[in-house]
């Protein structure tokens, strides 16, 4: 017999105001994850880790140290292939109808530098959103940095034109497997240039030249990117918002576009 005393279960005592809470859970956790890579089979990172469930009116509160007990199950294993079992056993554990989990992880790609082909890693950051009721829900993202040329101001100057950094994220639910790189470089190819890690001289020369001859707007990079998501027939839905860091302007322009397929 155990010698641990019995404790109240304060969680389950009853609350009387009649209010379902929709996600409840924990927040930020890191904790290392498996994501598939396309050219090494497997990539390790660390995610920041959310996990929520849906707590019935009844309920005072949710037990919020089997979140953790669930995580420790899949150590060093959490990945999109077993991402519905993890949810599966989240609601199992913690009686819920609904299950959440997100992992937000920076991905790495090596990359080279378009005329000396220098070699060197770029960042990603990247993002896995699963959810379970009846039926399995899942969401892959990426927010890829890329640069962006003003058409107006080539059109209007006379020497140069001012350019910037831009955040293109797209959010997609698909059928069949997309791999994170072909995501990625479907956007880049949209971008009046893409951002390296590593340039030398002539690379510089050659990607401010690249950008100034394919000057875009934010919103001509949202329909150049919906333009190649669309022609990919496992892609079922998606979301493209692009931010430019304006470079001579005190705030950044947005732009955003969301479809189903079929619909």
């Amino acid at each position: 017999m155990s010698d641990i005393p019995q404790m109240p279960d304060m969680q389950q005592s009853r609350d009387d105001r009649n209010i379902a809470i929709d996600k409840v859970g924990v927040k930020d956790i890191r904790y290392p994850i498996v994501v598939l890579d396309k050219h090494r089979e497997r990539q390790h990172t660390v995610a920041r880790v959310n996990m929520f469930v849906d707590l019935p009116e009844q309920f005072k509160g949710t037990h919020m140290s089997r979140f953790i007990e669930v995580l420790n199950l899949y150590h060093g294993e959490i990945s999109v292939e077993n991402m519905e079992t993890i949810l599966t056993e989240m609601k199992s554990r913690l009686g819920a109808g609904r299950a959440h989990l997100e992992l937000d992880f920076p991905y790495f790609i090596e990359k080279r530098a378009p005329v000396s082909g220098a070699r060197s890693l770029l960042e990603y950051q990247c993002r896995m959103i699963g959810s379970l009721e009846q039926k399995f829900d899942f969401v892959l993202e990426a927010s890829i940095p890329v640069t962006s040329l003003c058409p107006c101001s080539k059109e209007i100057s006379d020497r140069g034109a001012h350019n910037q950094r831009s955040i293109v994220t797209v959010q997609i639910r698909y059928a069949d497997h997309i791999w994170l790189e072909d995501l990625i470089a479907w956007v880049e190819e949209c971008a009046s240039c893409p951002v390296y890690s590593l340039l030398k001289r002539e690379d510089e020369k050659a990607v401010t030249e690249r950008a100034y001859d394919n000057p875009m707007f934010v919103e001509d990079m949202v329909r150049a990117v919906t333009v190649k998501l669309r022609a990919e027939e496992q892609i079922r839905w998606f979301k493209v918002q692009c931010e430019n860091f304006e470079s001579i302007h005190n705030h950044s322009a947005y732009a955003m576009i969301e479809e189903t397929r079929g619909g």
